[in-house]
């Protein structure tokens, strides 16, 4: 039996995984992390998952985590550290998720790697971002500022003149260079990546600087194969294993003279929007990479 975790379990995403783990053969579990907990008397791992009794699951496909406190973020992260030490293969495990969902590491781990991401600023002391902020500003650069903690284009705000206050939110200021469009449209590329392979693309348009398709951004279909968007695809799968992750939604975007830069890496990523205009079944590849490279994986391994 297949966990997979999320706090949705009637969503379009969870019905897909469902029917494409099946089609491989698998039975499978929605379990929501709120529910889960560690329990050293419970025999022999330690954990409690709903559904599952004293067993573990074969294999977990992470599909959300949900938000909270602090403390109760961590503690649903630990009981994916737990399954991946106990050996279960967790897709993407608590390692990979942990570096994606704080914006400054994952800037830190592409420039390390790399791989093409715009000149990125992160501290909580407001001097120094005022600083940052009032030399990029002289300098003819326009910024944008982000929650470190966040997704689908929400909290984005762009900084074209001196601010009345420091940009700091919730305490953090995260600050990218700001990449203009190269026409009247804004638009961007998301990449959907598993097991080191880019499945699929598309572009979002919009009339409004962010594109997200949950801020209204139009999708359209990009091929991949195509020798223009050949960078696009490259550095999304690089991206995604700068951050050890199974799979990713890969945002990129293009500079002033076309050369692509990964913007942001989702690491519970949707792809309802994608598969929209894909004709590949994304559903059935990430259950294949689970599958097929992940679990076999550590069934070789438990083997010698």
């Amino acid at each position: 039996m297949i966990a997979i975790f999320t706090d949705e379990p009637q969503a379009w995403h969870t019905r897909e995984l469902r029917r494409a783990l099946r089609a491989l053969g698998h039975d499978c579990r929605a379990v929501d992390l709120r529910q889960c907990h560690i329990d050293l008397a419970q025999r022999p791992h330690g954990l409690h998952l709903p559904g599952f009794a004293r067993a573990l699951p074969a294999a977990a496909f992470v599909r959300g985590v949900p938000g909270g406190t602090l403390e109760q973020v961590v503690l649903r992260l630990d009981i994916l550290h737990a399954l991946r030490e106990l050996g279960v293969p967790v897709y993407n495990d608590a390692r990979a998720i942990e570096k994606s969902v704080d914006k400054a590491m994952t800037s830190f781990l592409l420039a390390r790697a790399g791989v093409p991401t715009p000149p990125t600023f992160a501290a909580e002391d407001a001097a120094s971002a005022g600083r940052f902020v009032m030399k990029a500003l002289a300098a003819g650069q326009r910024l944008v500022s982000k929650p470190l903690f966040g997704s689908q284009g929400r909290g984005l705000a762009r900084i074209d003149a001196v601010p009345e206050s420091p940009p700091l939110q919730d305490g953090v200021a995260y600050l990218q260079h700001w990449l203009p469009p190269r026409g009247r449209t804004f638009r961007d590329w998301r990449v959907l990546v598993a097991g080191g392979r880019a499945l699929a693309g598309m572009r979002r348009e919009s009339r409004h600087w962010v594109t997200n398709v949950a801020q209204g951004g139009r999708p359209r279909p990009v091929d991949l194969a195509d020798a223009g968007n050949a960078d696009l695809a490259r550095w999304a799968v690089a991206a995604a294993s700068a951050l050890g992750m199974d799979y990713a939604g890969v945002d990129l975007m293009r500079d002033a003279d076309g050369r692509a830069c990964v913007i942001e890496v989702n690491g519970v990523p949707a792809w309802q929007g994608l598969q929209r205009v894909s004709g590949v079944d994304l559903a059935g590849c990430l259950a294949a990479d689970l599958v097929e490279r992940k679990m076999a994986a550590v069934a070789r391994a438990a083997h010698g």
